[in-house]
């Protein structure tokens, strides 16, 4: 899901600013609730009047944590689902906007009782409705509190990309799928003629399943549903989400992982929008939707919990028109918290507000108080379409790394398609964002995976580091199941990326399994540690410990950038080697091997006088020796393995 998070933010504690002059934008709050059980939380709002233009409307629901009273079970740790409905004088009610709360245990890294989520709509549609006195009411479905829940609109002045012309609710309602009565019948065709200037119309569909029958429906299973137009099927929508795995918001204390009906715990719901082909001002349309034919198992019935909106749009207001409408990277905002903080090339999304296709769009970006590149983009950008976009590498991101405290990236728009954009307050956006951290030339990679596999013999998980050209330069692919590997890692100066990828969208480690041993899912782990030392390289938001070790579901990213100038070698072409750490060690001593095949054998201790003072065998690619009775002085550790290589390094020991 791609989550726009908008340069007008800056005012409510956003990390994004803008270049709009103050008073450009309202602001409305409206609800600030206390969520402590399943109901409707109302709060009534005054919306600017009538007669202005506004550019964009923005809803801000930002969640978060109170602690529940007394001890109550499940406070803040399930996932609710969390509507917000806009009730007007008229009568109107409308759903504007849907999300999923987390599994959000104050045990859990991200989660803390003092954390917050913020999740932004674009409700510019209902710029009509949004006028005068009104109420916001959030439906909450939560049957444990925990939850709050904070409601602001941002009314930003200007032209908007198009008029609406007329707006409908057609259909809305949670209804059973899979009973003796089709769920078809709860969404009748609608009929209706398009308003004077229409030039477009689109549906806009909100839906997610909840329940479950013996097969996984409605949560746990994918149907599709079909939308048509004057009799004809125009387009048919999978009610799914598979990206569960790569939520920002991670790791939680559910089962954050699983894929679900349009929907994942922790998350906004996306809007499904349907464009409808062919209408135009005075049409007369029939809009349907219907379901696909579906018998339940037994076991219950689940649900899908709808809502429709028939959206008629006037011509595009600008010709030539692009937006900056979200900074990926570099940002400190929690809704791209996966990818960040990097070294290169930093990544924004840019959309098409314009009535011509775009080809061409000049940038100027860089630091605060620094000197800014620049970069023209070629490809194309469709009408109405949202595009990522990553900019040439950015030196200032290299030498600020390791460094810390805050800091400020800028990305503006000077032309597009050669011309002057049509609408400049759109074209600028501000982060804050962290320097990345910078590493040691060397450093060892540990992994040991877990007994799931891709093909017999075949690991899930996997780890690449790629270099600021996207070219892989280290990996470990193609593991062994319930194996451990230890890859010493030499690098060059430079911005790299490490991508540790499992398959199963599982993590190495999952406290399901951890809790339900009878899954017979096996422990994996993966450390990244200075050379010569036990100790892990932090990683952002990566656990080498507790409940949530190694849960990071489909993958884990980190960028860092190494300054020691060393050679170049490949882990899979290189020699074996046998570490040992701490050296000098007092009371343990970790013995490592590199590129060995076989590491079946027996490790031995001699000291200074040639005499055999510890014997071991060794199994594993990692092994911890006790010290426990040994004099202080120099020793040799001696490994042969069965087939009889030998290899030897010197350890000092102390007390």
């Amino acid at each position: 899901m791609r989550k726009f998070l908008f340069a007008l933010l800056a005012t409510i504690g956003m990390h994004t600013t803008a270049n709009a002059a103050v008073g450009d934008t309202t602001w409305v709050q409206a609800n600030m609730d206390t969520l402590s059980w399943y109901g409707n939380y109302d709060s009534s709002v005054t919306f600017p009047a009538a007669g202005t233009n506004y550019r964009n409307i923005y809803m801000i629901v930002t969640v978060g944590k109170y602690v529940c009273p007394g001890s109550p079970t499940y406070c803040g740790d399930w996932d609710y689902t969390f509507l917000t409905y806009l009730m007007t004088p008229g009568g109107d009610t409308l759903e504007l906007g849907r999300l999923i709360t987390p599994y959000a245990n104050s045990g859990a890294p991200r989660t803390p009782i003092s954390w917050k989520q913020r999740y932004i709509y674009d409700v510019t549609d209902y710029a009509s409705k949004l006028t005068g006195p009104a109420w916001v009411r959030i439906l909450y479905s939560g049957y444990s509190g925990g939850f709050t829940g904070d409601i602001k609109f941002a009314f930003v002045e200007g032209t908007p990309d198009r008029d609406v012309k007329g707006l409908e609710r057609l259909w809305h309602g949670s209804y059973n799928y899979g009973g003796a009565t089709s769920i078809n019948t709860n969404f009748p065709d609608r009929t209706s003629v398009s308003p004077t200037g229409t030039q477009s119309a689109e549906l806009k569909f909100l839906i997610t399943g909840h329940g479950s029958d013996d097969a996984g429906c409605c949560e746990f299973a994918s149907h599709n549903y079909n939308v048509n137009l004057n009799g004809t099927t125009t387009e048919t929508k999978a009610i799914w989400r598979d990206n569960c795995g790569l939520n920002d918001l991670y790791p939680q204390s559910g089962t954050w992982i699983y894929d679900r009906a349009n929907w994942c715990p922790g998350a906004i719901v996306n809007t499904n929008r349907h464009v409808l082909p062919g209408v135009t001002s005075g049409s007369t349309n029939n809009v349907g939707i219907t379901f696909d034919p579906y018998t339940s198992p037994g076991g219950g019935l689940g649900s899908y919990t709808t809502e429709a909106h028939l959206v008629y749009y006037g011509n595009y207001n600008k010709t030539l028109d692009a937006s900056v409408e979200d900074i990926i990277a570099p940002t400190a905002n929690e809704n791209h918290f996966r990818h960040n903080p990097i070294c290169g090339s930093p990544v924004i999304s840019v959309k098409n507000r314009g009535a011509n296709t775009i080809t061409t769009i000049a940038f100027e970006y860089g630091v605060k108080d620094s000197v800014q590149q620049t970069h023209t983009w070629s490809g194309t950008l469709n009408v109405g379409e949202v595009k990522e976009i990553a900019l040439p590498d950015l030196l200032n991101l290299e030498t600020m790394a390791g460094t810390t405290g805050a800091a400020e990236f800028t990305v503006k728009i000077t032309s597009v398609n050669g011309s002057t954009d049509a609408d400049a307050s759109n074209d600028k956006m501000t982060t804050t964002f962290n320097p990345s951290p910078k590493w040691d030339g060397q450093f060892r990679i540990q992994m040991g995976t877990n007994n799931q596999t891709t093909s017999p013999g075949v690991s899930e998980t996997s780890w690449k580091i790629y270099d600021i050209d996207n070219n892989v330069v280290r990996q470990r692919t193609g593991a062994a199941p319930g194996t451990v590997y230890i890859d010493t890692v030499t690098l060059s100066t430079g911005c790299y990326r490490l991508e540790l990828t499992d398959a199963g969208c599982d993590g190495l480690q999952w406290w399901v399994y951890s809790n339900n041993p009878s899954l017979g899912v096996t422990a994996g782990s993966f450390f990244v540690k200075k050379m010569g030392s036990v100790a892990n390289i932090p990683m952002n938001g990566y656990q080498y410990s507790t409940t949530y070790r190694h849960d990071f579901g489909c993958k884990f990213v980190q960028y860092f950038y190494t300054s020691t100038p060393v050679g170049v070698t490949d882990i899979i072409a290189s020699g074996q080697a046998m570490q040992t750490y701490p050296n000098p060690a007092t009371n343990v001593v970790n013995i490592d091997f590199d590129g060995m095949t076989d590491v079946n054998g027996t490790i031995q201790l001699i000291d200074a006088l040639g005499r055999i003072v510890k014997t071991a065998p060794c199994t594993s690619a990692h092994t911890e020796l006790s010290l426990y009775g040994m004099m202080t002085g120099i020793y040799t550790v001696v490994f042969v393995n069965n087939a009889g290589q030998k290899m030897q390094s010197r350890l000092f020991v102390t007390r």
